[in-house]
């Protein structure tokens, strides 16, 4: 769709200048030389910028801002003038323009980045309003936000695979959203109807996983006062989503391969065989494949589940997406909050463009709720942004330092073989020394073949 440009402003020099500027653009470009003309063009078109002079012969650019931004709260609007005064580009700023330009225009390549600037925040504000009327009342945080080529292919990959009744892999790194991709599939499958039941395997020890996936009977262990149904027999007709799916214990993974294999199972402290129609979507923010070369995933399991893979791009392969998001989230958490805070001003928008997002659209969504809550109101400059320089401006780490997982492997295989070096290779002794439930330290042994 062709972008609708209003020029507001009598100056014939300016007139020329954006009509000759325009000519070379994609955008059409309509002027009106007064306020009374503005007003008439702005209630007969959906304008995606105005261009507005601050001194008109029939009114103030300023008035007229305010009185269009009651009628359409978010038109994108640039405040020019020939007449600096820094009062009036702080009121400007106030009013919710995107920005205060002075005549004349030295720079013709900056107002262009300006007005491609104001449009891209046009297009997401267009784009979260599509979205909400979309959603119809659906809960909060229920679709991917985003026209990205990334994300379309994501889009395109989900509405393909959600009606295929089949196991399916998101690989993908930490606050992707992959739990938000396992349920849009689930919505879009014929099991829509059914229950979702989600887990995260790394977040319960492997007796707390257990009891969770396969249920138990009354007396099963201490404290099962009563019988109890687990996710593997809740999820009949529906979808088990397992996170985090690399951090099962070897001996949970041949229990759910077994399931798989079968379709059957039974409860803790139970004798009797149950089955269970569910359809299963794992995910893990590793590699899965490496953990396998790795001995540290079952390779007969990996099969089981790498049936369909997908891919959860991370937010800086989807750098088109990160104005849209910081929007939809600067307005869910205005509404949760009761603020009025934006519009974002150029600065701050470059500063959200160009910052790393490590932890992707998971620390977005958190910078913007902190934003929010800390902001008295009004709009956001960078330097209500300071605090996503913390962990972007931090000193490198030293020379010769690896990786966190790295580190950890190391430190645990060396842990594990003083720790039998001193208990003389008994178990039960390295259990009591270490704390470490003895099951869970026989699959630390195998893990680093020290059983």
């Amino acid at each position: 769709m062709i972008s609708k440009i209003l020029l507001v402003d009598d100056d014939r020099h300016t007139i020329n200048l954006f009509q000759t500027l325009f000519r070379k653009r994609p955008e059409t470009l309509e002027v009106a030389p007064d306020a009374a003309s503005a007003r008439r063009r702005f209630r007969g078109t959906d304008f995606n910028l105005i261009l507005m002079d601050q001194r008109l012969p029939d009114g103030n650019g300023l008035d007229l801002i305010q009185e269009m931004r009651r009628e359409r709260p978010y038109q994108i609007t640039i405040m020019i003038t020939g007449y600096a005064d820094v009062r009036d580009a702080v009121r400007a700023v106030r009013e919710g323009t995107f920005d205060y330009l002075t005549k004349p225009f030295d720079d013709i390549e900056s107002l262009e980045t300006t007005i491609d600037k104001a449009l891209e925040l046009d297009r997401a504000y267009r784009e979260i309003d599509n979205l909400r009327r979309t959603l119809d009342g659906r809960s909060e945080g229920q679709t991917l936000i985003g026209q990205s080529p990334a994300i379309e292919q994501l889009l395109q990959q989900i509405q393909q695979v959600a009606a295929l009744d089949t196991t399916v892999l998101l690989e993908g790194e930490s606050g992707t959203g992959k739990e938000l991709v396992s349920r849009l599939l689930h919505a879009s499958s014929p099991r829509a109807t059914g229950p979702f039941l989600a887990v995260n395997c790394g977040a319960l020890s492997e007796q707390l996983l257990e009891s969770t996936l396969f249920g138990y009977e009354k007396g099963a262990f201490t404290g099962a006062v009563k019988t109890t149904a687990g996710y593997l027999e809740q999820a009949d007709g529906g979808t088990l989503f397992l996170d985090e799916v690399a951090d099962m214990s070897a001996k949970l993974q041949s229990s759910l391969l077994r399931v798989l294999q079968e379709r059957r199972f039974n409860r803790l402290g139970g004798t009797g065989l149950r089955s269970s129609d569910f359809r299963l979507i794992c995910a893990c923010n590793r590699c899965l494949a490496d953990e396998v070369r790795n001995k540290l995933f079952r390779e007969d399991l990996y099969y089981r589940i790498n049936v369909v893979a997908l891919r959860i791009p991370p937010l800086r392969e989807r750098h088109e997406d990160i104005l849209a998001l910081a929007l939809y989230f600067l307005e869910l958490f205005n509404r949760k909050f009761g603020k009025e805070v934006g519009p974002f001003t150029p600065d701050a928008i470059r500063l959200l463009e160009q910052h790393p997002w490590p932890g992707n659209v998971r620390q977005l969504r958190h910078a913007i709720e902190r934003l929010v809550a800390l902001h008295p109101g009004g709009p956001v400059g960078n330097t209500h942004l300071e605090h996503l320089h913390t962990a972007s401006d931090a000193p490198c780490p030293p020379a010769g330092l690896l990786k966190y997982d790295d580190e950890r492997a190391q430190f645990e295989r060396a842990y594990l073989e003083r720790l039998l070096d001193a208990a003389n290779g008994n178990v039960s002794e390295a259990a009591r020394i270490s704390g470490v439930a003895r099951q869970n330290l026989y699959e630390r042994m195998k893990r680093w073949g020290l059983s």
